[in-house]
């Protein structure tokens, strides 16, 4: 029996869709609110020297309240990553996904109202994924991609007292990468004798894929074969 042409059409277009979906999938996207503070998955290493008491931990309401949701829902790190006058270096290292160029990382931080110890936050990017962050407080191991900083001279006032927004963007992958992304809190001159470093939050997290050319491509084909399908029907 002779398939009709609306039949085939439906079918290809279903096709399409089934195609784009499967090529967008493999692109990174995650979303954060750290309710539960550091995600299972995400790696600490503190390479401060000297070393201190604490890494990365679950919010402190205390200090301040979260961007949104419960009053603990983000995390922090502070000066007590550093023991005495420290070269502060305490990394989080999210999961290793695949991503491609135009993938977006989105999150808002603060440090405290009216602080008077200068802060610092870098987010970088390694191209082959995992958490080699080398061993000294200077080393960044395989993330040698510097995405962004914040405060990066380390001035007075020069990080924000209330949760602001930072974006940033992956770019110059030859192609898909298994990569990963860290926040290192890196301060020299800080721990609790030093002149620099207080306290910073991270919430409301979100990495945004963008999608793969093959899903451009089917994208384009689905609405194209949407097209002729109209033009048939106006023709009728």
């Amino acid at each position: 029996m002779a398939v009709s042409f609306k039949s085939a059409l439906k079918s290809t277009m279903f096709a399409a869709v089934a195609l784009s979906l499967g090529a967008s999938a493999s692109a990174a996207s995650l979303t954060e609110n750290f309710d539960g503070g550091v995600p299972a998955g995400w790696v600490k290493v503190n390479n401060s020297d000297p070393k201190g008491s604490t890494d990365w931990f679950q919010g402190n309401p205390l200090v301040f309240g979260s961007h949104q949701g419960a009053a603990t829902s983000y995390i922090g790190a502070n000066f007590n990553a550093g023991a005495d006058v420290a070269d502060i270096s305490d990394w989080l290292i999210l999961p290793t996904q695949t991503f491609n160029n135009g993938d977006k990382l989105s999150f808002f931080s603060r440090t405290v109202d009216g602080s008077l110890y200068p802060d610092r936050l870098e987010v970088r990017f390694s191209a082959v994924g995992g958490k080699d962050v080398g061993h000294t407080a200077g080393s960044v191991g395989t993330f040698t991609t510097l995405l962004l900083t914040i405060n990066p001279n380390l001035d007075y006032f020069g990080y924000p007292e209330q949760w602001a927004q930072f974006n940033t963007t992956i770019s110059g992958l030859a192609g898909a990468t298994n990569g990963a992304l860290a926040f290192r809190y890196v301060v020299e001159g800080g721990g609790p004798d030093g002149d620099n470093s207080n306290f910073i939050g991270i919430d409301t997290l979100s990495v945004t894929a963008v999608p793969e050319p093959s899903t451009y491509l089917m994208l384009g084909l689905g609405l194209g074969l949407l097209g002729v399908m109209r033009q048939r029907r106006a023709r009728g």
